[in-house]
């Protein structure tokens, strides 16, 4: 309760506050009004919904993640308004205390807030309060076809212009347009890539997430088939089940969803992809997360079946189990793919520019191709989205990559 009361007396402080640079720019009642009813609803329904929906569990519904989408996008005004607002109170303070002392006039008075710098401070909140809107309405579902080619050495001859398409992160429990989705799964065929990679969290928490979809997924094809490996959240990790058992058959069952729907699902486990007699090792793990997030993953016991020589495709859902235990291991992984960090769903994309979202303060690897002692990853940006619902610069991503045998020279 008290945490409740905390934050609500911040809200209201950062509201009152930012009416300060309203009331500089414009003399209409009638704008205060407005943006004081809208934030008392947008903070009225997030407690409602936080509150009334607390025994869902931590992972957020879809009215309380479209509740936090909101508060998020009117707090990211008021606070980019504040600073502008705040800096200016500071050159008021001052202002008022040097005429104070150096004056003859000894009265402290603070001189009136420049206009100018209200209209800045309320133009730039303007962007992200925008940009935000603009995610959660059409940016989670700009899907992009992101293509790379990487060259290795040692690629078996056969595999030379091989074509794998990677998509993660489903998080089916957050979608609610069908037609958006039809159009990404229809996006991801047009590839015709010889094979379908699919690295972990098909789910938010709880299989029945997929079903309204698995007939969907289930036209996803490639003429080798499609692999799959589970992510954090498809264990039900993130909520509370009133026993052990149905925690477990929910695993179960989302495990089962999973073949019936075409995926040959790898937990700790390796298949090989064949063309002639050359082959490649398909090697899968279940989780492995740095931190307190589940270390299911166990990569030598997925790779008890593949020889130290040959080239090795490793799904695993974590990109920082590729830095923290992969990179290190004996076996030379030549490409390792990855999700979960969805690029926070927010962030600057510029190619040949500019890469920078906030997440890369937790996870040094979180969005692309990387490379490190010869060893590549791709690091899958999501194909859906959980918590603030939408995206912003950082969209979803079906990754193309195509092998290739580099040339002797």
């Amino acid at each position: 309760m008290l945490r409740w009361i905390v934050f609500i007396i911040i809200y209201i402080a950062l509201g009152l506050y930012t009416l300060q640079a309203l009331k500089t720019v414009t003399r209409y009642p009638w704008v205060y009004y407005l943006f004081i009813t809208i934030a008392i609803l947008v903070l009225g329904n997030f407690i409602y919904q936080f509150t009334l929906g607390e025994a869902q569990g931590r992972v957020l519904s879809r009215p309380k993640s479209y509740a936090f989408g909101l508060l998020l996008t009117v707090l990211a005004f008021q606070i980019i308004t504040i600073l502008f607002l705040f800096s200016e109170d500071v050159f008021r303070l001052f202002s008022g205390l040097y005429q104070k002392v150096s004056g003859n006039d000894k009265t402290f008075t603070l001189p009136e807030r420049r206009r100018f710098m209200s209209l800045l401070g309320l133009g730039i909140a303007a962007i992200p309060f925008g940009a935000l809107l603009y995610g959660m309405y059409k940016g989670k579902y700009n899907f992009k076809v992101l293509k790379y080619d990487l060259e290795f050495d040692d690629l078996p001859e056969a595999f030379d212009g091989y074509q794998i398409t990677q998509i993660s992160d489903v998080h089916s429990g957050s979608f609610d347009d069908r037609k958006k989705i039809e159009y990404a799964i229809d996006l991801v065929n047009q590839q015709k890539s010889d094979v379908i990679l699919f690295t972990g969290d098909m789910v938010n928490n709880k299989t029945e997430e997929m079903l309204p979809w698995a007939e969907l997924f289930s036209t996803l094809e490639a003429k080798d088939g499609k692999f799959s490996v589970l992510g954090n959240h498809d264990y039900g990790d993130y909520i509370e089940w009133d026993t052990e058992e149905l925690k477990h058959q929910n695993l179960e069952d989302l495990k089962n969803l999973q073949r019936q729907m075409g995926f040959d699902l790898l937990l700790n486990e390796n298949r090989y992809l064949q063309k002639g007699s050359d082959k490649i090792a398909l090697v899968g793990v279940e989780n492995w997360g740095r931190g307190g997030f589940k270390k299911a993953g166990d990569l030598k016991r997925a790779a008890s079946q593949v020889s130290k020589d040959e080239f090795k495709i490793l799904m695993s859902h974590d990109p920082s189990h590729w830095e923290d235990v992969v990179l290190k291991d004996d076996y030379h992984y030549h490409l390792t793919l990855s999700g979960h960090t969805h690029g926070m769903q927010f962030g600057i994309e510029i190619p040949g520019w500019v890469k920078w979202s906030p997440v890369k303060w937790r996870y040094r690897y979180w969005a692309g191709i990387y490379k490190e002692l010869g060893q590549y990853i791709n690091v899958n940006r999501g194909f859906g989205f959980l918590g603030y619902p939408g995206r912003v610069g950082i969209w979803p991503e079906i990754s193309v990559i195509t092998l290739k045998r580099k040339p002797l020279t």
